[in-house]
């Protein structure tokens, strides 16, 4: 599937999928006399290697040729200032209930005026990395935002003959027009004083304003991605996803879904030791799951990884090509280093390369085998499965996490407080009920099974990652022995040693209902959220309390 560009004269109206106010405001910005288009990724390193404020590192990039950026090229540093993760406060979409577009269109004509002072650049890439999936994105940013176009270009697939190739082999995507996104980091609206991510899903463009987070670029591009994939028979995944295959050659396809900080990367990337014939790695963080047959298929090639868990000695960090918001220093033979683990501020990020997992594919043609929710609610033991399709997307839709240092959180929001992320992805531009029917529809029909892992606490001690590490490897290995969980018959469980949930302790049988009453509140407040757009199926809320009723 690819999506379109150019457009005959006489298609050229109000009312097409392309020539929405908003689509017309930002995409008229991208051809000005001040815009320089730019795709080529080595003259990308050249200019993010010289701009003002980058920090070239003496350390080398791995294999810089095979990954299209010249040979000899080094590892560049570049800091923002007080903020440093996402800020959801910022997102505004077209669409929910409130946001006018005439009044958004002020700002955004406003804004792409102000360009009009800078030199802009306009570059390209490829979203999604197999023919059936492939669709083109452009973004345009100015001059000194030269480590975010290069940063962007790595993490999504730049312009190259193999992949214009495939694109032009892939089958068009109805009337979907290319993706246009308009980004000013330094353009500061009195309206949106902590900065403006704003989207118009319907028509595939965004514009992003204050904003200087490189994950402000990535996830509003693949927003606007995974909206195509939501409308064209995709389930669009915020996870990771591996194929596992066993010594006796049986083979099993799982994902994991979870928030930053959750262990989706560190589940994604395990090697088990060498106990499998064979461990592939489709993607950590971005992928699409084909509702008519199960296969799946990476959005991008590259990871965008906290660097908090890996020590300048860890053998991880071979793989970067570029560092956000980390420190350097000098070594003992003179030479610029990073320093890593969060030491000078939280979340500091990396861009590792494709080579980062050894077994690495685009696509994944075997259907997915399992889908694990990943949680972190202490109400739950390390494990559990969930057997009924609709308490398996309804948990999904109601995943506990708690917040991480990948965000920045509005004034007085308690950063330890147990929150509901939906499919673990807020990045949503859609109704939640698309998601919830189609995980649901693989879950009833395609036979996929469902497991909840926790990778937080069981009440009061932490759950260790090489626990979780075994639990997956129960699920390939079909040796676990699942058990009742206490009175839920649809619930299965596994004994972990030091995580056994006690039923005969009446205040941890109130902590799991309380949690699971949790829920039910959740979605009674989708109702009347955002105008009740994310509002589930009744069946959803009736399979809840279905569960808190058996609680006792």
């Amino acid at each position: 599937m690819s999506t379109k560009a150019g457009y005959r004269r006489e298609d050229v109206m109000a009312g097409t999928r392309a020539f929405s106010t908003s689509r017309t405001t930002i995409e008229t910005a991208f051809y000005g006399n001040n815009v320089e288009k730019m795709i080529d990724l080595k003259r990308a390193y050249e200019l993010a290697k010289g701009a003002t404020g980058t920090i070239v590192t003496d350390m080398p990039v791995y294999k810089p040729e095979s990954i299209g950026i010249p040979d000899g090229a080094k590892i560049l540093l570049f800091n923002d200032g007080e903020t440093v993760g996402r800020f959801a406060g910022a997102r505004v979409i077209l669409g929910e209930k409130g946001v006018d577009e005439g009044e958004i269109a002020l700002v955004l004509r406003e804004a792409i005026y102000n360009t009009r002072y800078k030199k802009m650049y306009h570059t390209q890439a490829y979203i999604g990395l197999d023919e059936d999936f492939i669709i083109r994105a452009n973004l345009l940013i100015p001059e000194t935002y030269e480590n975010t176009l290069y940063n962007w270009l790595l993490n999504f697939q730049y312009i190259n003959p193999f992949y214009d190739d495939m694109y032009s082999r892939s089958k068009p995507i109805g009337d979907e027009p290319d993706i246009f996104i308009v980004s000013d980091p330094d353009y500061m609206h009195p309206k949106f004083p902590n900065g403006l991510a704003y989207f118009d899903p319907e028509h595939n463009c965004a514009c992003l304003l204050g904003l200087r987070y490189f994950g402000e670029h990535k996830k509003g591009t693949l927003t606007l991605a995974w909206g195509i994939a939501n409308r064209n028979g995709y389930a669009s995944c915020h996870g990771g996803l591996k194929r596992i295959v066993r010594k006796d050659k049986k083979a099993h396809v799982l994902g994991v879904f979870g928030l930053s900080g959750s262990g989706k990367s560190t589940l994604t990337h395990a090697k088990h030791a060498g106990k499998y014939e064979d461990v592939t790695v489709l993607h950590d963080d971005a992928y699409i799951i084909s509702s008519e047959d199960g296969s799946t298929v990476a959005m991008e090639p590259s990871y965008f990884d906290k660097t908090q868990d890996y020590p300048l000695t860890s053998p991880d960090n071979k793989f970067l090509i570029t560092v956000q918001n980390c420190g350097a220093t000098i070594d003992a033979e003179g030479k610029k280093i990073l320093v890593t683990e969060d030491i000078r501020n939280g979340n500091g990020r990396a861009i590792k390369s494709k080579l980062w997992a050894a077994n690495r594919v685009d696509k994944m043609a075997e259907p997915i085998n399992s889908i694990i929710w990943l949680m972190k609610d202490h109400s739950l033991p390390p494990v559990v499965k969930l057997e009924n399709p609709v308490l398996a997307s309804v948990m999904g839709a109601c995943l506990a996490t708690k917040r991480t240092t990948a965000e920045k959180l509005a004034e007085g929001v308690d950063r330890d407080a147990l929150v509901f992320e939906p499919y673990a992805n807020p990045f949503r531009t859609y109704p939640l009920a698309d998601d919830y029917e189609k995980f649901k529809y693989l879950f009833e029909n395609r036979g996929v099974a469902c497991y909840i892992i926790n990778t937080g606490h069981f009440l009061d001690r932490k759950i260790p990652k090489e626990a979780s590490i075994a639990i997956i490897e129960g699920i390939v290995d079909g040796t676990a022995e699942y058990k009742g969980f206490g009175p839920l018959s649809e619930v299965k469980t596994v004994d972990v040693e030091g995580f056994v949930p006690d039923f005969g302790d009446n205040s941890y049988i109130g902590l799991l209902k309380k949690q699971f009453e949790g829920r039910i509140a959740y979605l009674d407040s989708l109702e009347s959220f955002k105008g009740g757009r994310d509002a589930l199926p009744k069946e959803a809320r009736d399979e809840l309390e279905k569960i808190v009723a058996r609680i006792v």
